[in-house]
C-alpha cells in the first residue's frame, strides 16, 4: 500500500514535507494566522472565529493572546476553557491534544517534530512527527517546551522554563531541564489554596 506524505506525517513514519497537499493545508494555516495576529482586542468573537477555523477541535471558551503560530493548525484539539499567552508557538505535524482548562504562560512551545540523527538521512529532507497529549487541569509556565511525543497527565504543573523531554504523571509539580517530578500536589495544597479562596472572598464583601 503507497501513503501520502501526509498519511505518514500523522503516523509518525519518516515523511517529506515538500508535498502538494501539506503545502495546501500549510499555505491555509498561515492566512488564517496573518488574520488573527492582526485582530485587535476589541474582536474577541472574529478571533474565536478564526481559532474554530484553524484548529481542528475546540471549545466554545477559548482565548489565544496574539501572536501565536502553529504549522497546520488541524492537527490541534482543544477542550473547553483553553488559555494561551503571548508567543505560543505549536508545531503540529502530528496531532497535538489539549484538554480541558488548561494554561499556558507566555512563550509555550510545544513541537512534535523530530529530524533523524544522522546527517546524511537528515539531509535528504526526510523528518517525522510525534504526538504530543496534555490531560485536563494543566497549568504550563512560561517558557515551557515540550517535546515530540511527551504526554503531561491531569492537574500537573510545569514550572517556567521546563523541557519536558518525557512523559509526566498526573497530580505533581515538574520543574527544570530535563523536567523532572518535583514533588506531587499534595491535600495541604488544597486546604492551602481553599483558604486563600475564601479569603478573595471575604475581601470582596
Amino acid at each position: 500500500m503507497v501513503y501520502s506524505q501526509k498519511e505518514l506525517m500523522l503516523g509518525g513514519h519518516l515523511y517529506l514535507a515538500d508535498d502538494a497537499e501539506l503545502a495546501a493545508d500549510f499555505s491555509r494555516a498561515k492566512k488564517l494566522l496573518r488574520r488573527y495576529n492582526q485582530t485587535t482586542e476589541t474582536e474577541e468573537e472574529l478571533r474565536r472565529d478564526l481559532l474554530r477555523q484553524l484548529f481542528g477541535q475546540c471549545g466554545e471558551k477559548i482565548h489565544v493572546e496574539p501572536p501565536f503560530y502553529c504549522d497546520y493548525g488541524c492537527h490541534i484539539s482543544v477542550g473547553e476553557s483553553f488559555y494561551a499567552n503571548y508567543d505560543c508557538i505549536i508545531i503540529d505535524v502530528c496531532d497535538v491534544i489539549i484538554g480541558r482548562n488548561v494554561f499556558f504562560g507566555p512563550r509555550v512551545g510545544i513541537y512534535t517534530a523530530g529530524h533523524p540523527l544522522t546527517a546524511e538521512v537528515r539531509n535528504t529532507g526526510l523528518e517525522y512527527g510525534k504526538k504530543v497529549v496534555i490531560g485536563d487541569n494543566v497549568w504550563i509556565g512560561g517558557n515551557v517546551v515540550i517535546n515530540p511525543g511527551v504526554t503531561i497527565g491531569d492537574n500537573t504543573v510545569i514550572g517556567s522554563g521546563a523541557v519536558v523531554t518525557k512523559d509526566i504523571p498526573g497530580n505533581v509539580i515538574a520543574v527544570g531541564n530535563p523536567c523532572r517530578i518535583l514533588r506531587k500536589i499534595s491535600a495541604e495544597d488544597e486546604v492551602f489554596w481553599r483558604e486563600k479562596q475564601q479569603q478573595y472572598l471575604r475581601n470582596r464583601l
